[in-house]
């Protein structure tokens, strides 16, 4: 006979976060949407944030990054195929993107704070699963470039634009809608493209060849890609229209060698390929191609800042929620002063992060409209890649502060934070690493000054009156005063700076003023420190406490 033993009673575990409202749950980027343009579409997030709440939307996002995406090299009967199956979780995600219109919605619904009402619809979608938002962000920035020719534009617009996920393997005029990614990097270059070595051939009637291999190919299963490639006549970079089937509706020579197998961003299928004589069209001018390919990065760019600042909501959710109902040495976590100190030190930077890429957002609005100015351009230009090294680092950072409060269930697959953690690194990596970010930001200010000026007459306007934040500004003022030859030595420091100055400006003028002067305390005081949870003693622990019920409203 079998003696049933009872071991134990499972007690003082945390209940899974689920049925909870994203949008209704966050005080910042509700108020962000309000002061920046977008009210007009808070209902909308209001059920979008309830529909990315549900158990069942969190299961998929957990169930497509455990079954990862499978490279079919080959069909039954021998034909290359090189087609990438998912699981129907994935497809089930893409159906929530389209269906927000995330790779679309400023440019099919052209309005006062499109771009700031898609910013934040994105920011709740990359809370629950950040490797679908991939080919998403691609083709939402390949539209602004492909609008620019207009016979092929018109032939695909419907298509880009349509709310509606395809998930079929078929030629473009066969599609209802669809993807498109990017093939930019090689084995010997990866962000110096200018190093890139294939080829495109003219093959006389407005069509090319190209020939060559894409070291990170993104999204395979895309319906065309935007390829670099080197004129065969001119030896100049420009960017090529690349479609997975060619027009005699056979399978294009693009041959997908291998899908990566990656550290985090276990959904999306990243790849290697040769490109075999593919045929392609030009994008562009001839000799144009970087500069065509910059313009797509700049909004990825504005997307990586918003996936990590999304990141960073996760993990200061699920930290509050784990210490208000966990218990240790005889209270909860959460009321624990040290504890509350880390928790509210990781609410700042969630809150300055969520501001910051929701100003940048608008700053996009005002670069389509007639209200663009000097300033907001520096917001694009300058502020932007300064806010992509910074809020990406910060990012991976707070992920394992997050993984620390739950402790050993933190680290194990079963709960989120393990996927959080792997997720973390890969927008410091995408579209321009830390380095080349930070020079860009140099690069930036040189060429426009007056712009810089701008900006800089921005934030002295908001900051003017803290003496802290007076002498941050001056010591930026300072390096910038320096010997050119010194600058990218102090590009990070520079880099750091502008974003901390712009998120201070941010919360001071947006914010509750304790949290405001919490941020800036914490920031510019030698008594903060870069480990989250040292902060000066002049934050009293009420205030700080008083944060948390803000960062995730119960």
């Amino acid at each position: 006979m079998t003696q049933a033993w009872q071991t134990h009673d499972i007690t003082n575990q945390v209940p899974p976060l689920t049925d909870y409202n994203l949008y209704a749950t966050d005080a910042a980027l509700q108020a962000a949407v309000a002061a920046f343009g977008a009210r007009w579409h808070a209902n909308v997030l209001h059920r979008q944030g309830a529909r990315l709440g549900e158990a069942e939307v969190q299961a998929w996002a957990e169930t497509a990054n455990r079954h990862a995406p499978e490279l079919q090299s080959f069909d039954a009967q021998g034909n290359r195929i090189d087609r990438v199956e998912f699981h129907p979780s994935w497809h089930a995600l893409m159906g929530l993107l389209r269906g927000a219109e995330l790779q679309s919605l400023p440019w099919a619904h052209p309005r006062d704070g499109a771009m700031v009402a898609r910013t934040a619809a994105y920011f709740l979608h990359a809370q629950n699963e950040a490797g679908a938002l991939c080919p998403t962000t691609m083709t939402f920035a390949s539209i602004p470039v492909l609008a620019k020719e207009p016979t092929r534009f018109a032939s695909i617009k419907d298509k880009l634009l349509a709310p509606q996920h395809d998930p079929r393997d078929v030629p473009l005029a066969q599609k209802h809608a669809i993807l498109i990614g990017m093939g930019m990097t090689e084995k010997q270059g990866g962000s110096d493209v200018r190093t890139n070595t294939t080829t495109a051939t003219d093959c006389g009637d407005d069509t090319f060849s190209l020939v060559g291999h894409k070291w990170f190919f993104s999204a395979p299963q895309c319906d065309a890609h935007l390829v670099l490639a080197r004129d065969a006549d001119s030896d100049a970079l420009s960017c090529f229209f690349v479609p997975r089937y060619a027009p005699d509706g056979r399978k294009n020579a693009v041959q997908v060698q291998r899908l990566k197998d990656k550290l985090g961003n276990r959904s999306n299928a990243s790849s290697e390929v040769e490109l075999q004589g593919a045929y392609g069209t030009r994008v562009g001018a001839p000799g144009r191609g970087i500069p065509t390919i910059i313009e797509m990065a700049t909004y990825t760019r504005l997307d990586c800042v918003i996936g990590s600042a999304a990141m960073m909501r996760t993990g200061v959710v699920q930290a509050i929620h784990h210490a208000r109902h966990r218990s240790a040495f005889g209270a909860k976590l959460v009321d624990q002063d040290l504890m509350t100190t880390v928790l509210a030190d990781l609410a700042l930077e969630s809150e300055a992060a969520t501001w910051l890429a929701m100003r940048l957002a608008q700053a996009f609005d005002a670069g389509v409209s007639d209200n663009d100015s000097p300033c907001e351009r520096a917001w694009r230009r300058i502020v932007l890649p300064a806010a992509k090294f910074w809020v990406c680092k910060r990012a991976l950072e707070l992920a394992g502060e997050c993984m620390e409060v739950w402790g050993g269930n933190g680290y194990v697959e079963t709960g989120p934070l393990a996927r959080l953690y792997r997720e973390a690194p890969v927008n410091s990596i995408w579209e321009g690493s830390g380095n080349v970010m930070c020079l860009d930001v140099l690069r930036a200010m040189s060429r426009e000054p007056d712009v810089a000026q701008q900006w800089f007459q921005w934030l002295a306007e908001r900051t003017g009156s803290h003496a802290v934040l007076r002498a941050a500004l001056a010591q930026l003022h300072g390096w910038l005063a320096a010997d050119p030859a010194t600058h990218a030595l102090r590009a990070r420091a520079i880099a750091q700076q502008v974003v901390l100055l712009a998120q201070a400006g941010l919360l001071l003028e947006h914010a509750p003023a304790e949290l405001a002067h919490g941020f800036i305390e914490s920031r510019f005081s030698n008594a903060g420190g870069r480990v989250y949870g040292v902060m000066p003693d002049t934050l009293a622990v009420a205030v700080q406490r008083a944060w948390l019920d803000r960062a995730f409203l119960a």
